[in-house]
């Protein structure tokens, strides 16, 4: 049997002959070993930006194989198939970035912002992988991801009524449907909010939908990021918690998670990356996450409900060495629209905001950190919205004090395709 595989990000085409006991590829042996055992039909690599997405595979495929991370410890296979390493705090991925070799890990901030909590005694935060152990003091834990996990469309930030757009941006942004509110100011030290959690189903190869915030400075080219929340990739329909950061406007510098120097983890219970455990129903239990991301001094801090998870020193940035100018809340998607129309991959629960609470998705609290060192309501700055397609995806703000209590919230979300409004 012969296949034509184009692997476009290795800028090579070649053909796999497959017998009953033979795999022959014209490929490096360095290649060749990480493809052994696989049996593809119609498979193709297509890049999206500098990152790529497989297409469809059938029949038996070996994954990739997933690497211990230098400096383990041990190692903790979860139910739900994750491989948790628990890596020496000093040997974490950060310390190879440039400016970090002689870092000293700061433990905790020197203070914490008014109204926010901080619970000495860690909690086991919404994830299946403690019921079959723990790490250590002194490691941290680290998901075991495959080769090509996150070469693939990621979280954007773009708007274009606040930046001139160029060819390389829009190149970047093109299929991204986003449903946010924003504040724009001179200097934000901290953005927090509770995000509602859903599993919503993305439909279609190298699809993805997100509900995060995202902490901004700094020109589109040069753009600093830092981002966190949950999202759900096509490849395994998991609803799992993410990071991202930037300093170059997602070219070269940054990554998800801590799959590359940069964020300095601290926490020892909390793995980023992982599945999150519980999600919401419709018309059922509803369940929430609180992220709280602030500067303290030389460090931009993370935090997950009421425990520090780690964080980015200001060392890593240009813009953000000082503070943010924009801060977002809401949700986004990548959409591949095959045939040049919308796919059913939906945001947040799937549902629109009018649908209100247990039926559509919501951030809670959406609050800023001033140069005093509190947070306040976002909506003293004067909430923008941005909806690229309020059709597929929309966003509408509330002061649902039923549900919520005092504060600003906004319920998001949409369903996609459907043949009359979002074609």
């Amino acid at each position: 049997m012969v296949f034509d595989i184009s692997l476009s990000f290795l800028s090579i085409s070649f053909f796999c002959v497959l017998s009953s006991s033979t795999l022959v590829l014209s490929l490096p042996l360095s290649l060749v070993q990480r493809y052994i055992n696989v049996r593809y039909e119609n498979v193709f690599f297509t890049k999206f930006s500098d990152r790529f997405a497989m297409g469809r595979a059938i029949g038996t495929m070996k994954t990739k194989e997933f690497v211990k991370h230098k400096g383990t410890i041990k190692s903790i296979q979860g139910e739900d198939g994750d491989i948790i390493d628990c890596v020496d705090i000093y040997q974490q991925p950060a310390f190879s970035h440039p400016l970090l070799k002689n870092h000293t890990i700061q433990m905790k901030p020197s203070s914490i912002p008014g109204g926010v909590k901080v619970n000495s005694i860690k909690e086991k935060l919404f994830q299946g992988w403690h019921k079959s152990g723990q790490c250590p003091e002194a490691t941290i834990p680290i998901r075991r991801s495959q080769e090509d996990e996150h070469p693939r469309p990621r979280a954007i930030h773009f708007k274009p009524s606040t930046t001139q757009l160029n060819h390389s941006f829009a190149a970047y942004h093109k299929n991204h449907e986003y449903a946010t509110v924003y504040i724009n100011g001179d200097n934000f030290y901290g953005a927090r909010s509770s995000i509602n959690i859903w599993k919503p189903t993305v439909s279609y190869d190298g699809e993805i939908s997100i509900a995060q915030i995202w902490v901004v400075a700094g020109p589109d080219e040069q753009l600093n990021t830092m981002e966190a929340g949950w999202n759900v990739y096509s490849d395994d329909q998991k609803t799992r918690f993410f990071i991202y950061w930037t300093s170059d406007g997602y070219h070269e510098t940054g990554c998800y998670n801590v799959e590359c120097s940069g964020f300095v983890q601290t926490n020892n219970e909390f793995a980023i990356g992982s599945s999150i455990e519980a999600v919401s129903s419709y018309d059922s239990n509803q369940y929430d996450i609180g992220i709280t991301i602030y500067k303290n001094n030389a460090n931009w801090w993370l935090q997950v409900e009421d425990q520090l998870i780690g964080y980015w020193p200001q060392s890593i940035f240009t813009y953000l060495a000082s503070g943010a100018t924009t801060l977002d809340w809401g949700g986004e998607i990548y959409n591949s629209k095959p045939g040049g129309s919308h796919t059913k991959t939906q945001m947040g629960s799937g549902h629109f905001p009018d649908e209100g609470y247990g039926r559509a998705s919501y951030f809670r609290n959406i609050q800023y950190m001033d140069s005093t060192g509190n947070f306040r309501d976002a909506e003293d700055m004067g909430l923008i919205l941005y909806v690229t397609n309020p059709s597929c995806y929309n966003i509408d703000v509330q002061n649902d004090k039923n549900y919520f209590g005092n504060g600003t919230h906004v319920y998001f979300g949409g369903p996609g395709y459907s043949e009359d409004k979002c074609p």
